[in-house]
């Protein structure tokens, strides 16, 4: 497969500064390091030139607010003042998924519409409510939102609002004049209500970039200085007789006191046109324009002439409009070039945006007739006017997990291509690709050319579910590396395949089923021999390279607090007569998941988990080995445990996938503490001891083995999974000797289920030392040495697993360890190793000598069935997962508030938006207790669809 090098920037690069936008309030998350889905990496921040601003000074508040007039004025004005709360709730065009808090103001009262921000309503699936001056709050639904300029339109239903009267702003975009005392009336920084104040400092600045995201253009800007910041967006800028004025929509975020407003020219024909029932028409010619003053235009070949005559007709004007950015294959494409300078447009002399929209507007699929000015030449040239609507997506499919639409006009013109090809808007499912997360063009599927979303939908029908088919694409930044990989085609987990249409009508989109799944095909038995392993003067490697297969896991649902969609790893063939294989947990985490073998590198079958240890770090996973014709080898197992110092061959796998194998020697074989992971719970190894060599390789290899020299194996190379640090996963790569495998093996290949028994604590070694301090005797001083000469220590009890209901047996009959317990026999027999410890399996209770508090003591303590363990169910509510809480979870937690554990939350669901957060437990619905999934469901569906209902929910640290 291919992949893109480092990204780049746009093909043409705007000289206008990037900016931050300070839009949108997104929600606080408390909870980055926990389980959300599809984290992102963190984006870079653009940080303006601060260069050729010009400001007018920011007149005292106090003098300005006090005044009598602008009492009045402010008064009617917060009147019309909405606070929006929202959730885009899928990625969709140049938006991600999003819960997050903006401004809007009414417009008109009587039909209920509310002007607020394009990057506010979004381009793609919207959900929000808006809640007026006197805290009374309805739904709003999105009418229109402007495939270009940063506006949109979101109705409401004025009878629902019964406590205020209704007025609405009336929008005057004429005037917006230099000097002009303003107010920016919102919700600034997530507050219910501020009013700012500035004065207009220009009106012709170019629309603000803000990097790869949604980004307006071929607009004017008004800029003034009223330092409105996160939640402001969407704000009216009033005058002082209250009067709409512009826009708020964007912002410096240098700490200079800078805004950005919209002109209100486009939005008021928008809200003509919506009133009246009518489409709003907008035009284009693929074509972004910026406004550049005479110097810079007279250096691109203005020529004195027309200067002198633009200047003669337009004496306030100080720029011209010139090409920025012309789209390949566009109505202006080898017509226009950049640079060029805007003379006229249908004979008509012209140097505004606004009325360089009205002509397009008024012309969409007609023609219009341009003069440009190129090197001093005039160059005249007419050109179709296309249908700005007609590029702008309006549905999305979603299939394989995936969700697709037609490329946009807004990301070919941020990258100057051509505006065509299916874009992956959420790269979920079969389609994450191992890469980036978003920004990529499917080329074809299955071999087959998708030139457009039909296409897709076409091709993607009649794929069988887990077939594996190539798929080539590219990535926005890079037309020119064509990347190709191999899918396994998801339509089980995720079987349907649904078409959304946006319903401008209803404000909502309709949700079509398409295509149903294509059954699978049945498997078919394939042929291969294994490459040969090149290991001068070891032939035991060599041999052993035979039992080994890739595994590559994928988990539909993000469960136990594991952070990853997808794993790959090798397994250890065990059995190659019954297909059995042992591979680490880090690489299989739970059962709930696809699994996949590559066998010799060539043939790739099916595979099922039979058994999932739950403390030891391993899975036993099942092929069928009737479809592999390979000379696939059972790997011999060692029967006694490997030593310390002992000479032994390394064979394991690299971060390339590719064997390596080297002589070493055994370092130590010690009890190992994983360290947990605090913010989120998830499964890892405990009670283990743990096998260390001396070789680099093993810091570079996370799956292998240790191979005596006559070729049996020795030992387990195994990948650990530790803590989250900085986002990122941190993995421990350590042996797992062999003879701890042998007894629930042999009960597999019997075909019998292996059910064990645990204590429910986690013990460290404590050394002699410490013991005698802790008041145990010299005898059994003695005794330790005397059974462990290579190693005096005895186990203490560090944690004890939260029970798994409140008011068990073992709580009553007060037999249980207690965290300090120090272990001295479990059925009479001395425990000084790990591998002592697994007595435990197979007993219901365990007669312990322990010492606590100075003084020895025999129990009887229970074990624990590890049936209950493993997670079975999982209920997907209002964008939150919820599941029984985890082994992890009862082993950091002293107390189990409820059942009802939240796994995991979407962005840009109710769950993120009223702050349901992953590791919370929920323990009432509408103030009935709920203390196990059962009742939390049989509550939950009492609730109806579109209403509130009451959750009491307590963290993780017991706060409520």
């Amino acid at each position: 497969m291919t992949t893109n090098g480092d990204t780049r920037a746009k093909r043409k690069s705007s000289p206008i500064n990037v900016l931050d936008r300070p839009s949108k309030v997104v929600k606080h998350d408390s909870y980055a390091d926990k389980m959300e889905e599809d984290q992102s990496p963190e984006e870079d921040v653009y940080i303006a030139d601060t260069n050729g601003e010009d400001h007018i000074p920011l007149q005292p508040l106090a003098n300005m607010v006090n005044s009598a007039e602008w009492q009045e004025t402010i008064e009617k004005v917060v009147r019309n003042v909405v606070s929006i709360r929202f959730c885009q709730t899928c990625s969709f065009d140049t938006d991600s998924a999003v819960s997050s808090e903006a401004t809007g103001f009414v417009v008109d009262a009587e039909k209920g519409y509310i002007l607020t921000n394009r990057h506010v309503v979004g381009a793609g699936p919207f959900w929000g409510f808006c809640i007026f001056d006197n805290h009374e709050e309805c739904d709003v639904y999105p009418v229109y939102r402007d495939p270009v300029h940063d506006f949109g339109i979101l109705r409401f239903d004025p009878k629902v609002i019964k406590y205020m009267p209704l007025d609405e702003l009336v929008l005057r975009p004429d005037l917006a004049k230099v000097g002009v005392e303003i107010r920016v009336v919102g919700n600034d920084a997530g507050e219910k209500l501020s009013i700012l104040s500035g004065v207009i400092s220009r009106l012709d600045r170019n629309a603000p970039e803000y990097g790869e995201g949604y980004s307006d253009f071929n607009t004017n800007y008004i800029q003034a200085a009223a330092a409105a910041s996160g939640g402001s967006s969407g704000s009216p800028v009033v005058n002082i007789h209250g009067h709409a004025i512009a826009l708020q929509a964007g912002g410096r975020s240098d700490g200079a006191a800078t805004d950005y407003f919209l002109p209100l020219d486009r939005p008021l024909r928008a809200l003509q046109c919506i009133r009246e029932g009518k489409v709003v028409p907008r035009g284009t010619i693929q074509t972004q324009w910026s406004i550049k003053p005479f110097d810079e235009c007279r250096r691109l070949g203005l020529s004195t002439e027309t200067e002198s005559a633009i200047r003669t007709g337009f004496p306030k004007e100080t720029g011209m409009l010139v090409a920025e950015v012309v789209l390949p294959e566009g109505p202006a494409d080898k017509q226009v070039e950049e640079g060029d300078v805007l003379i006229s447009v249908n004979d008509e002399l012209l140097t505004q945006f606004v009325r360089l929209d009205d002509i397009l507007d008024s012309n969409v699929g007609g023609k219009v007739s341009l003069v440009v000015q190129r090197g001093g030449k005039d160059i005249k040239v007419e050109l179709q006017v296309g249908d700005l609507h007609a590029i702008t997506p309006d549905r999305f499919v979603t299939v394989a997990g995936g969700s697709f639409h037609d490329l946009s006009y807004q990301q070919a013109r941020l990258y100057a291509i051509p505006v065509k090809g299916v874009y992956v808007c959420e790269a979920a499912g079969s389609f994450r690709f191992e890469t980036l997360e978003s920004g990529w063009l499917i080329e074809s599927v299955d071999q087959k050319k998708t030139p457009n979303l039909d296409a897709f939908i076409e091709v993607m029908s009649k794929i069988p579910d887990r077939a594996r088919v190539v798929v080539t694409y590219k990535h926005v930044r890079d037309l020119h590396t064509l990347n190709t990989s191999i899918i396994h085609i998801d339509r089980h987990w995720s079987e349907n395949m649904r078409l959304a249409v946006r319903n401008d009508v209803t404000g909502l989109w309709d949700f079509t089923e398409l295509a149903k799944p294509v059954p699978a095909a049945p498997p078919k038995r394939c042929k291969a021999e294994f490459a040969r392993l090149d290991t001068a003067g070891h032939p035991a490697a060599a041999d052993v390279i035979r039992s080994f297969v890739r595994v590559s896991c994928t988990l539909p649902l993000k469960i136990d607090g594991f952070p990853r969609a997808r794993k790959i790893g090798f397994g250890l063939v065990v059995d190659a007569d019954k297909g059995l294989v042992v591979v680490s947990r880090a690489v299989i985490p739970y059962d709930l998941c696809d699994l996949s073998l590559t066998i010799a590198e060539s043939i790739i079958v099916e595979a099922k988990v039979v058994f999932m240890h739950p403390i030891a770090n391993y899975a036993i996973i099942q092929y069928d080995p009737s479809l592999v014709d390979a000379p696939v080898k059972s790997a011999t197992l060692a029967t006694e445990s490997i030593k310390q110092g002992a000479h032994t061959i390394f064979l394991g796998f690299n971060q390339n996938l590719r064997p390596v194998v080297t002589p070493t020697t055994v370092t130590d074989v010690t009890t190992v503490a994983i360290p947990s992971n605090s913010n989120a719970p998830r499964y890892r190894a405990i009670n283990l001891d743990a096998i260390t060599v001396d070789t680099n390789l093993s810091g570079q290899c996370g799956s292998g083995v240790l191979i005596h020299e006559n070729g049996t194996v020795e030992a387990l190379w195994l990948n650990y999974l530790g803590e989250r640090h900085h986002q990122k996963d941190v993995e421990y790569h350590l042996g797992l000797a062999t003879p701890t495998l042998l007894p629930i093996l042999k009960q597999i290949q019997n075909s019998i289920t292996p059910s064990l028994r645990i204590l429910n604590v986690e013990t460290n070694t404590v050394q002699m030392s410490q013991c005698r301090i802790m008041g145990v005797s010299d005898s059994w001083i003695q005794k330790v040495a005397e059974a462990n000469p290579s190693r005096h220590q005895l186990f203490m009890v560090r944690k004890i697993d939260c029970a798994p209901t409140a008011g068990s047996q073992r709580d009553k009959d007060n037999q249980s360890l207690q965290e300090g317990d120090i272990i001295l026999t479990l059925n009479d027999q001395l425990i000084t190793r790990v591998s002592e410890l697994d007595i435990m399996y197979s007993n219901d209770y365990l007669t312990a000598l322990i010492v606590r508090s100075g003084a020895e003591m025999t129990l009887h303590v229970p074990t624990i069935p590890t049936t209950d363990l493993e997670t079975s169910r999982a209920v997907i509510f209002c964008g939150a997962v919820l599941q029984p809480p985890h082994h992890a979870v009862r082993q950091q937690i002293s107390r189990l508030h409820s059942e009802v554990y939240v796994s995991l939350r979407t962005r840009g669901s109710p769950a993120y938006q009223y702050g349901l957060g992953p590791t919370n437990f929920i323990t009432a619905v509408n103030d009935v207790p709920t203390p196990t999934l059962e009742d939390f469901l049989r509550e939950g569906n009492k609730v109806k669809d579109n209403t509130y209902f009451r959750l009491r929910v307590v963290t993780f640290d017991n706060v409520p």
